[in-house]
């Protein structure tokens, strides 16, 4: 039997899968992200067994970043400028595929999860550009164009655009350490941390937090709308998972827009517009496995 294998490697732990899709899962490993040797090591030790028995044939990696995705690079594979201490320019891709001997499939963390939420959900599977966000511990932004994910001069890094700050609402400076007040600096959830003194999930449904959060998500996603028109948007990571908060969002999104994208998906029809993963919060990881699917496809 084939097999495929997904990590979706995140800067506190890896998490490998070995199975063909979501209903066809083998094995699942969550190894605690440590030294870039100690934790490449688990991995490969991981799923040897399937490779030596001819059984693994192509692996994805879903990688928080910043990455390298140019193939003609001398660092096509690599983690660059990551500010995750002693991963800045490891070869991640190289050295897993050295180890297993199989093909390998690179992207990021965000692409891998838009790949991965079209891939394997029917209804989002003929919606084209299609996008997805996640706002957790940074945000992310994954776009699909004609069914592959987009690259560039790099990845996107719509995590840190500039959105409007209105210092006297919220004086808080932001704690991304590159641009201060862009959205991951205002709107992650450390920055919720940092600016409210608890985590987002203790914040209670009534805390002023909310509201500032849902507008600044908000934002972000209007200029997403004008920038690639996605056909459908999903919403991901922990703190969208706040009861209500994508029902203000949508509400925000169409107050911003005011009637400029006359469409029916943003007019009438936005709560079927920007959703929650279908995935859950395994979209990154399934989102390898369909990455390596696809990768062996070409191989062939």
């Amino acid at each position: 039997m084939k097999l495929f294998g997904g990590i979706e490697a995140g800067g506190t732990k890896f998490v490998c899968l070995v199975g063909n899709g979501p209903d066809q899962l083998v094995e699942e490993k969550r190894i605690p992200t440590t030294t870039p040797d100690e934790t490449i090591a688990r991995v490969v030790e991981f799923f040897e067994p399937y490779a030596n028995r001819g059984e693994l044939v192509a692996v994805g990696i879903a990688s928080f970043g910043p990455v390298d995705l140019n193939q003609s690079s001398k660092t096509y594979g690599f983690i660059t400028t990551t500010p995750k201490s002693g991963w800045e320019q490891v070869d991640l891709c190289g050295r897993i595929k050295h180890g297993l001997k199989v093909p390998v499939a690179f992207d990021t963390d965000v692409n891998a999860a838009a790949f991965g939420e079209q891939y394997w959900t029917q209804e989002n599977q003929a919606l084209d550009p299609f996008l997805y966000m996640t706002v957790g511990t940074g945000i992310g932004v994954g776009v699909i164009v004609n069914g592959l994910p987009l690259h560039g001069l790099m990845h996107t890094e719509a995590g840190h655009f500039a959105i409007p700050h209105n210092l006297q609402r919220d004086p808080f400076p932001g704690v991304c350490p590159y641009h201060g007040d862009c959205l991951e600096g205002l709107a992650s959830g450390p920055s919720m941390n940092k600016r409210w003194g608890q985590n987002a999930e203790t914040l209670p449904d009534t805390h002023p937090a909310w509201d500032l959060e849902a507008e600044y998500i908000a934002l972000a996603l209007v200029n997403l709308i004008y920038a690639y028109s996605p056909m459908r948007i999903v919403l991901g990571g922990g703190v969208p998972e706040h009861p209500g908060l994508h029902l203000v969002v949508r509400r925000k999104v169409q107050q911003l827009i005011n009637g400029y994208v006359h469409s029916p998906m943003v007019l009438e029809k936005i709560d079927s517009y920007i959703l929650p993963p279908t995935l859950g919060n395994r979209s990154g990881v399934l989102g390898a496995i369909a990455m390596a699917i696809s990768e062996h496809k070409i191989s062939l």
